[in-house]
């Protein structure tokens, strides 16, 4: 246990001074480093998908469920995805430094805003090896040091990623230690770093509930956190019937294992008829389970009774409830109960219950009359995302560039005193 914290207390040690070293880098520098992390990715991808396939083979072996295997897996196609999303990054306005909201006060001086990196980024997350690339950019990118632990299932795959990332730095000319990974899979390394308040400035968990509230419990650092992705579609008496069909399917079934896959699917009792026969037919076809109230198993044999417990699942998997409203006022009070604050989308042609959606759900994405697999931070233009954050304070939604800086007050003055 002592070279654990000893471990944490020496990335601690240079992320501190890499990090104020980072608060004086160039954008050109910081950029340059993005380009050349790119090319390393770019030139070693046999090293990277071995590594990766080694992973894989160990998850297999010791019994990882399906969306676990997807998260885990890299291929030709997703490298291409980290790349572009370390080309966006760089090709982003830098925050730091940006002075705001400018205005005299009437003794004369000048009162504004300048915004600053939070300093150095604790990044905890399981399974998903971009998220070393993701974390890596952002941070980089908005002037953050970085210590980063990934999960022990992608441990070859994030240390192969590591690999490109510190000779990216390092021929960039700026700290090898302005991003570090933890290379123990030993879990006392999280619950050190969690507690090293006086190097860390701020944590973020990426992963499963139990991880991020057990980060939340024992943390000494803030933490900025989502707990879970309960998301949910609401097919309005006015929807569409072709984009209701169209955007359901897609939110349920492009990716299973993603925090903003849909998980409940809510329908007007007046629209059941006419987009549930075709949905159903569809999941089933696709292999999605459905689970639904008493109304929506009327419509099929195949549907399993939903549980209580059911509505407050995040399955991660082909595993889809539905269940049917008799109005928005009742859509809106199911989210509000069995919701976890992440994404929630409208389908409708009526511009008064759109409004009123997007004003009533207090989520974090709010959406008409679109999939809820696109609250992702590379969609919102973002280049990437640090995590999809479910709190009000200090950030909320897909955590970029500008949710890892802060601001601070500055004021000019032409030898100004106050009387």
């Amino acid at each position: 246990m002592g070279s654990i914290k000893n471990l944490i207390i020496e990335l601690g040690n240079n992320a501190s001074i890499a990090a104020k070293s980072l608060r004086g880098a160039t954008t050109q520098a910081k950029n340059t480093a993005l380009l050349n992390i790119a090319d390393q990715i770019n030139n070693n991808r046999d090293e990277i998908l071995s590594a990766n396939q080694y992973d894989l083979d160990n998850g297999k072996t010791k019994g990882l469920d399906s969306a676990l295997i997807d998260r885990l897996m890299l291929d030709d196609q997703r490298l291409d995805g980290i790349i572009e999303s370390l080309n966006q990054i760089a090709n982003l306005p830098d925050p730091v430094g940006e002075i705001t909201d400018l205005k005299y006060r009437p003794s004369g001086i000048q009162i504004g805003k300048m915004r600053v990196p939070l300093g150095v980024m604790g990044i905890i997350y399981e399974s998903r090896p971009n998220v070393t690339i993701d974390a890596t950019a952002l941070c980089l990118k908005s002037g953050n040091g970085a210590i980063l632990r990934g999960g022990s299932e992608a441990i070859h795959s994030n240390m192969a990623l590591y690999q490109c990332v510190k000779q990216g730095l390092i021929d960039a000319n700026l700290s090898e230690h302005s991003v570090q990974l933890i290379s123990t899979t030993d879990r006392e390394a999280v619950n050190e770093l969690v507690q090293a308040s006086d190097y860390v400035d701020a944590i973020i968990p990426r992963g499963g509930k139990g991880l991020v509230e057990a980060i939340s419990n024992n943390a000494k650092v803030p933490v900025i956190k989502h707990l879970h992705g309960v998301c949910h579609t609401y097919i309005d008496k006015d929807a569409d019937t072709e984009k209701a069909i169209k955007i359901a399917f897609n939110a349920k079934t492009r990716r299973y294992g993603v925090c903003n896959a849909m998980e409940t699917l809510l329908v007007h009792a007046s629209a059941a008829s006419r987009v549930l026969p075709e949905l159903i037919a569809e999941y089933t076809l696709k292999g999605v389970e459905l689970r639904g109230c008493e109304q929506t198993c009327h419509f099929s044999k195949q549907i399993i009774a939903a549980t209580d417990e059911d509505w407050d699942t995040e399955y991660l998997d082909a595993i889809l409830s539905i269940r049917i409203v008799n109005s928005m006022s009742d859509a809106i009070s199911h989210i509000d109960q069995h919701g976890s604050g992440h994404t929630e989308s409208i389908v409708t042609e009526n511009y008064t219950s759109g409004r009123r959606f997007i004003t009533e759900v207090d989520s974090a994405s709010v959406m008409i009359n679109a999939s809820t697999s696109f609250a992702d931070g590379f969609e919102y233009g973002l280049g990437a995302e640090i995590g999809i954050s479910t709190d009000k304070f200090h950030v909320r939604g897909p955590v970029g560039l500008e949710g890892l800086t802060s601001q601070k007050y500055i004021v000019l003055g032409d030898g100004h005193i106050r009387q």
